[in-house]
């Protein structure tokens, strides 16, 4: 089996972007071990130490900002202008955690008994496994970053197999900036390989996760009678409303820009659309010219205002649904398959999809993470 793992543009999967280690249970157990080591020291260092390290980074993330956004757009997919405002955002994040360094980190409660003082303190837990997406490769992990290490915690990242490159990114600025060796681990690999590692280490303390619903609950039954907190954030079937007196075309845009943006590919992409019965014409036809412009295509291209799913599978499951849809009765109204340019042929492309649907049937209820 192969020592390394290929990462591919989803806007051509005949380009490989990038490779990165195929670890096993054996690297595992050293990156937590690495990590237990770094855990001591700093833990130890100041809060303002800590935060210089992250408000270091995240100047470093502004300088090398395009940098860091064509790699997010070569292994995720996103348009360059979305990927533009990923990585500004993740350095406002490590900004904002670093700004914790100046808040209090206890408080003195009052107590009954005389002579007694009752105080409680905030303290790190040790370390870390923060399992983050493909979606938002670079966002996601600087939310989770960001709080843990400014608290004193070590971190062993785990990002997805589909977009590591990002991750690599943002730790080796982190790096850097003056992070402490260990304090941050990548772990990259195959998930058959590395997850009962990952999940059954003796030193794992805290698991933060983004990603699907199922993975969610796996996870909570894993760790079920275990002394290790966990905090999950998992899909969405997101809703909007519009109303009889909705101005019609800012309810367009605005959906729209909801369903279709980065592809649909987020959490918090409207998927759903309830609409007042006496102007749901007049929406769908709005909705409809919204569709007919997104401009598909490479990330890169500045023309481009739809880029490709992340990954073939992913497309394929997209297109599952709206299959499912059809075969249910829904009418789909407008795309609902791959685009039949020849140049996108070799990309994860799905058209901006508009179907009607009933409450009853499967697309109403289920997660498409598409734009559908």
């Amino acid at each position: 089996m192969s020592q390394t793992l290929e990462v591919r543009d989803p806007a051509d999967q005949r380009s490989v972007v990038g490779e990165v280690p195929a670890m096993d249970a054996a690297g595992v157990a050293a990156a937590y071990q690495r990590a237990r080591d770094g855990f001591g020291g700093w833990r130890a260092a100041g809060p303002l130490d800590r935060a210089a390290v992250l408000a270091r980074c995240a100047g470093l993330i502004r300088s090398q900002a395009e940098d860091g956004a064509v790699t997010l757009v070569r292994e995720n997919g996103k348009t360059l202008a979305e990927a533009r405002v990923e990585v500004t955002k993740t350095a406002d994040f490590l900004d904002y955690y670093a700004s914790f360094a100046r808040q209090p980190w206890g408080e003195i409660l009052a107590d009954a008994r005389p002579g007694t003082q009752t105080s409680v303190r905030t303290e790190p837990v040790g370390v870390v496994l923060a399992i983050t997406p493909w979606n938002d490769p670079l966002l996601t992990p600087a939310r989770k970053l960001g709080p843990a290490l400014i608290a004193g915690n070590s971190v062993l990242l785990k990002p997805s197999r589909q977009t590591p490159l990002i991750a690599q990114w943002l730790a080796g600025l982190l790096a850097a900036a003056g992070l402490p060796a260990g304090v941050l681990e990548v772990v990259t690999g195959r998930e058959a390989d590395i997850s009962a590692a990952l999940l059954g280490h003796p030193g794992l303390d805290a698991l933060t996760f983004t990603g699907s619903t199922a993975i969610g609950g796996h996870l909570r039954q894993a760790l079920a009678g275990r002394n290790v907190r966990l905090q999950t954030e998992t899909g969405g079937k997101n809703a909007s409303v519009v109303l009889a007196d909705a101005d019609l075309d800012l309810a367009a845009a605005t959906v729209a820009a909801a369903a279709f943006g980065q592809a649909g590919q987020r959490c918090t992409a409207t998927s759903r659309v309830i609409v007042d019965a006496t102007v749901a014409p007049a929406l769908l036809d709005l909705l409809r010219g919204r569709a007919a412009d997104c401009v598909l295509g490479p990330g890169l291209d500045p023309a481009t205002t739809l880029g490709p799913l992340a990954t073939p599978e992913h497309r394929d499951g997209v297109l599952a649904h709206v299959d499912r849809a059809r075969s249910e009765g829904a009418d789909v109204l407008t795309g609902g398959g791959r685009p039949a340019a020849t140049a996108l042929e070799h990309g994860c492309y799905v058209q901006p999809t508009l179907v009607a649907v009933k409450p009853g049937q499967s697309l109403w209820r289920d997660e498409v993470f598409g734009p559908v």
